[in-house]
């Protein structure tokens, strides 16, 4: 543990093993999911963007000539740019279409993490982990997935086996730290045995494990004598820090142990979710309000739907990346062989195909558009790519980027448009991904999941079981196996909005080495009783850093009611003449159907006229 930390680490443990060199094609081109260190936004794919967002763009020092003209140039390669291409082809099925992203690889937050070991491929999602809602997907989003070969029930019951952890004895625990609780304490058999029990032989304050056992098994109404919608009401005008400290009579000590709780949903923690979204998603405390399931004051698009049950879920062994992949399959079907939604899984991407000359679907990554204009009778989108400005013309414009950054992109918007726009905060986070050498430490604690309050890593977890398309995620106990964790990086106190400023400053702040040395302290203080070894068993670790994450959503505590049609969503996506505007931001819903939806609005209007 006290050894220099460099970025050579990452490769040298799974070398040792001859394991994560890439096959001899990749040598023709560079494959960006075997990359490990810092990923999602990572350096060289925000600089451009930084720069002109301080007034500091090159956008006057264009190469001649320009490219095109195209029938559509889509900015953005995410979920909801791919499936604009795909949708805007197969209503005009010759049209030529340029998709730019800024990243060294396709698919926005649905990012693939690939490993290589001893024979096997592993994988696990850098970003959207899987098909869910807290709706129903619609017929546009369902439609879709239906042509790329997803139907998610027969998946989920067929490929998933949500139940391989506990057969093998091991479950949830919490890992209280001395920072927060006085001690690190390890607690095991959550959801198995009562909390008394959980919390006997810990070192804690009397009160304090009286709390954490009243909030999670007390069956008395704190709100005795207020219907069902009145105390939904009321929730969804209090934060859960609120409702436990106030109504609940929570103490001080044991708030902590309920903070984090919700990270890994919204980004921020118990002070600034409502106890209402959390109520809808399983979260303690709520057992004696006796609150009937279904709609909700203030609905909107939020975890509250979940209680109406949600949409049909499944999880592809690298998240939704696979669904970005076959979206490309669509499009480009050479860069990504095979023929249906289970073969994509172990299917090599050929980023060599993305860019050809002569292909009607170009995707250019490395490409950071800086200005889009309406030219004549199109479109102009000027970009930098490899340190020279480039433009490119078309007929048509959609801007599947992030919401945030089009006020940049086209500083011509009316001032209502591009304040609505600039409003679109995203949510930061942190996806990291660690190739173990063996999970033989968890099973010796009995945990295959771990909750930590004060940690760095609120949540850790190991990989899902599933097999697909002849992969299979997790092997033997004393096989290589792949560990989840994520942090979002909150300033409690503040309203949402200012905690996602500060928690996207400090992690384009914190460098790779910074990551990787609170991951290995964590991991060894919380498994270190297993019998786990940071410096033998960590094999490669691969931090997704996303500072600016996931589409901000309806805060009822924040944000105000808006008429229909003058959300800032509703405003910010207004269509610019031969310009539309995608992504999940335009939904504001940080999930895959909005994203696809939006899409399928962006290119409405403009086949529209």
């Amino acid at each position: 543990m006290d050894r220099p930390i460099l970025r050579r680490d990452l490769v040298q443990g799974a070398a040792m093993l001859g394991a994560l060199a890439a096959s001899p094609a990749a040598a023709a081109a560079p494959y960006p999911p075997l990359l490990q260190g810092l990923r999602g936004s990572h350096p060289g794919s925000f600089e451009a963007a930084h720069a002109l967002a301080a007034g500091e763009s090159p956008v006057g020092q264009v190469a001649e000539p320009g490219e095109g003209p195209y029938d559509l140039i889509v900015v953005g390669a995410g979920i909801s740019g791919l499936a604009a291409a795909v949708f805007w082809r197969e209503q005009r099925p010759g049209a030529r279409v340029l998709i730019l992203d800024n990243h060294d690889d396709f698919g926005g937050h649905a990012r693939r993490n690939e490993y290589r070991i001893g024979g096997r491929t592993l994988l696990l999602h850098g970003g959207t982990m899987l098909i869910s809602s807290p709706r129903p997907y619609g017929p546009v989003a369902a439609g879709l997935l239906a042509r790329l070969g997803i139907d998610p029930v027969r998946m989920q019951r067929r490929h998933a086996d949500p139940g391989f952890w506990a057969r093998q004895g091991m479950g949830r625990g919490v890992f209280l730290d001395r920072g927060s609780f006085g001690a690190d304490v390890l607690l095991t058999g959550i959801g198995r045995r009562p909390w008394a029990e959980v919390l006997r032989d810990a070192p804690l304050a009397p009160r304090l494990r009286d709390d954490i056992t009243r909030v999670h098994e007390s069956k008395a109404d704190p709100l005795p004598g207020l219907s069902s919608a009145g105390k939904k009401d009321l929730l969804s005008r209090t934060s859960y820090r609120d409702y436990l400290a106030r109504i609940l009579g929570v103490s001080d000590a044991a708030l902590p142990f309920f903070q984090a709780m919700s990270h890994g949903e919204w980004g921020v923690g118990a002070d600034a979710v409502s106890a209402l979204d959390v109520w809808a998603l399983g979260f303690p405390g709520f057992q004696g309000l006796g609150l009937e399931p279904g709609p909700a004051p203030r609905m909107g698009y939020t975890a509250r739907g979940y209680a109406q049950g949600g949409s049909a879920s499944f999880h592809f062994p690298d998240g939704n990346a696979s669904i970005a992949r076959l979206l490309l399959r669509r499009l480009v079907p050479a860069a990504v062989p095979g023929r249906d939604a289970e073969d994509v899984v172990l299917a090599r991407a050929d980023y060599a195909r993305l860019d050809l000359p002569r292909a009607p679907v170009r995707i250019r990554l490395g490409s950071t558009a800086l200005r889009v204009d309406q030219a004549g009778p199109g479109v102009e989108v000027t970009y930098a790519r490899g340190g020279t400005v480039l433009r490119a013309s078309a007929r048509h414009g959609i801007l599947a980027c992030w919401g945030m950054m089009i006020p940049f992109l086209c500083p011509d918007l009316p001032e209502a448009q591009a304040a609505a726009l600039r409003s679109q905060v995203k949510v930061p986070l942190v996806y990291a991904s660690v190739l173990l050498r063996d999970w033989r430490a968890f099973r010796r604690l009995g945990i295959a999941a771990v909750h930590a309050p004060g940690g760095y890593f609120s949540s850790l977890r190991l990989d899902w079981k599933t097999r697909i398309g002849g992969y299979d995620s997790v092997g033997r106990e004393d096989e290589p196996v792949l560990l989840f964790l994520s942090r979002a990086p909150c300033a409690p106190g503040l309203d949402e909005r200012a905690q996602h400023r500060a928690g996207r400053a400090e992690l384009l702040a914190t460098p790779f080495e910074s990551f990787e040395r609170e991951l290995r302290a964590g991991l060894q203080r919380i498994l270190g009783a297993g019998g786990f070894e940071a410096a033998r068993d960590i094999l490669g670790i691969t931090v997704n850093r996303w500072p600016h994450g996931y589409a901000y959503e309806d805060n009822p505590l924040f944000d105000p009611d808006h008429p229909p049609g003058e959300a800032p969503h509703e405003i910010g996506r207004r269509r610019l003449g031969r310009i539309a505007i995608a992504n999940s931001d335009a939904g504001a819903a940080a999930y895959t159907d909005s994203a696809i939806d939006q899409a399928w609005r962006a290119v409405g209007e403009l086949l529209a006229g």
